[in-house]
């Protein structure tokens, strides 16, 4: 029950932490309310909440592996706290750590904690706190006794890692905040020690994620082979459906734009790819793409757990447009790839591996003003945007898709909140991808259940088409499965690219799109 939770039970309880009930979690509009039961995970380790995140058997089995992995924990946290070893985020961290009051005021801007049902383990002081007492414990008694100490154990280790993976990483709490304490870095840092000290990470971020796209080139394990076989799939489409005869430009030295896409785009979801397209070539760009590994796949799995991973990662991307001899980088419809390449690289990389960078949404709405001939009567069905936190929280990046959309969707309309006060689609952070064992349960009925509840009341009323644009493909695959999950009706999802191609005069775009 609420209020008997302890920051103690972590290193003490035995058993499930904190047993979810259905029927306390936050109320859906009619006909989604749903009470079926959460299912136990078939394998894997959870004395937490009941759902796995980490799909690892590290449980130690005797007390020498516990020993084993407490020593390597200490050894990370004191690695994690020391300026050479953490130069990158060590100072913003030790701020978040230090002047934190915990006044608890960011529980009210946590859409898990809210959907959850307000369960204590979901605040985003909990973790933080948890962790700082693991610190204290480590700087000697005078300090635990005054700031307080936490037990370490296996157990502690092991439910800690699972609960870095109840948060989103939107940092909307972070917001909310009066002196702006950052509990998604705590988080982030916390999934950094398991990761790079412990080897503890989901599968779905590292083996086959950072690992397999170090060694294929792409996240997806698509290959430079399968992209050029895709690139002349999409071309052929294009004449096809569309019946224009159309080029793309691929490994064009000294064209002024190299855009990166997600590669999943090129795999589920070519219309983004092939909006783009259409787009730049009537807006007349010297633009290219690329064939290398690496070069057509913006994603950076780093960006939520590891910083070698993350630096290794931009460095591909920034390594191969200055192949190139591009001019810049124009990141496509990714979040976190956004937060990597204009954010984080530049605390990573040297000056002189950079190159200029822009967001993709920023030059749509260049081109939409000055260039594209559009007819809005063509998008004439309610449209609302879902706001992705890596774009919009992180990089403030608010007005342009807005103003796009008011320009080119007669029937727009928000969601509330939106902007800089957006909820997570509840797949940030990861989550997206992580689909072993129970945890997809975890993001539909949890983490993604307020966005599920803001996209229902935009549209109540409406029972024809609606369109939730998403110009971020994890938020995509988020709103895919939750639709999916609770059939949703009459609902879909589209990216910023693919309205303006279908308001665009001379293409049917959304008739291809429906083929």
């Amino acid at each position: 029950m609420k209020g008997e939770i302890k920051l103690s039970d972590l290193a003490e309880k035995e058993g499930k932490m904190v047993e979810l009930k259905p029927e306390k979690l936050m109320k859906l509009p009619e006909p989604y309310e749903s009470l079926e039961k959460f299912s136990e995970p078939l394998g894997g380790f959870s004395e937490l909440d009941g759902f796995v995140a980490i799909d690892l058997d590290w449980k130690p089995k005797s007390e020498e592996e516990e020993k084993e992995l407490l020593a390597k924990f200490i050894r990370g946290l004191k690695r994690l706290m020391d300026k050479e070893a953490n130069w990158t985020f060590l100072y913003p961290l030790i701020i978040s750590l230090d002047y934190c009051t915990r006044c608890k005021s960011c529980s009210s801007a946590c859409h898990v904690y809210l959907a959850s049902g307000r369960e204590e383990i979901y605040r985003p002081t909990f973790r933080s706190e948890v962790f700082r007492r693991l610190l204290n414990s480590l700087h000697g008694k005078l300090k635990a006794k005054f700031f307080g100490s936490m037990k370490l154990n296996a157990k502690v280790l092991l439910r800690l890692a699972e609960l870095a993976y109840r948060c989103n990483l939107c940092r909307r709490c972070t917001q909310f905040c009066p002196i702006g304490i950052d509990n998604a870095l705590i988080t982030r840092e916390i999934r950094k020690l398991f990761a790079q000290e412990l080897g503890v990470a989901p599968k779905a971020l590292h083996n086959q994620g950072t690992l397999k796209h170090l060694k294929k080139g792409s996240s997806t394990g698509l290959t430079p082979e399968g992209f050029r076989s895709i690139v002349k799939f999409i071309e052929e489409e294009i004449e096809e459906k569309i019946g224009k005869k159309l080029r793309l430009p691929v490994d064009q030295k000294g064209s002024e734009i190299l855009l990166i896409h997600n590669a999943g785009d090129y795999l589920s979801r070519v219309e983004n790819v092939i909006a783009y397209a259409l787009i730049f070539e009537e807006a007349g760009l010297d633009w290219t793409l690329s064939s290398e590994p690496f070069g057509y796949d913006v994603v950076n799995y780093g960006v939520w757990y590891d910083d070698v991973q993350l630096a290794r990662i931009a460095f591909k991307h920034l390594e191969i447009a200055r192949k190139l001899e591009v001019e810049k980088i124009v990141i496509g419809e990714c979040g976190h790839a956004h937060k990597a390449l204009l954010a984080l690289a530049d605390r990573l990389l040297l000056e002189e591996c950079r190159i200029p960078r822009e967001s993709g949404i920023t030059l749509l709405w260049e081109l939409v003003r000055k260039k594209l001939n559009l007819d809005p009567s063509k998008n004439d069905f309610p449209v609302t945007l879902h706001d992705p936190c890596n774009i919009v929280r992180n990089l403030g990046i608010v007005e342009p898709q807005r103003k796009i959309l008011k320009k080119i969707c007669p029937n727009f309309r928000e969601m509330e909140p939106n902007g800089f006060y957006n909820y997570c689609c509840g797949g940030g952070g990861g989550l997206a991808i992580m689909n072993s064992l129970n945890f997809s349960e975890f993001r539909n009925k949890i983490s993604a259940r307020m966005k599920f509840s803001q996209i229902l009341n935009v549209f109540h009323g409406f029972s024809s088409k609606k369109i939730v644009c998403a110009p971020c493909s994890n938020c995509r695959n988020t709103l895919r499965d939750l639709f999916e999950h609770y059939r949703a009706i009459n609902m879909n999802y589209c990216t910023l690219s693919e309205l303006i191609a279908n308001a665009m005069v001379d293409y049917e775009f959304w008739k291809f799109l429906e083929q």
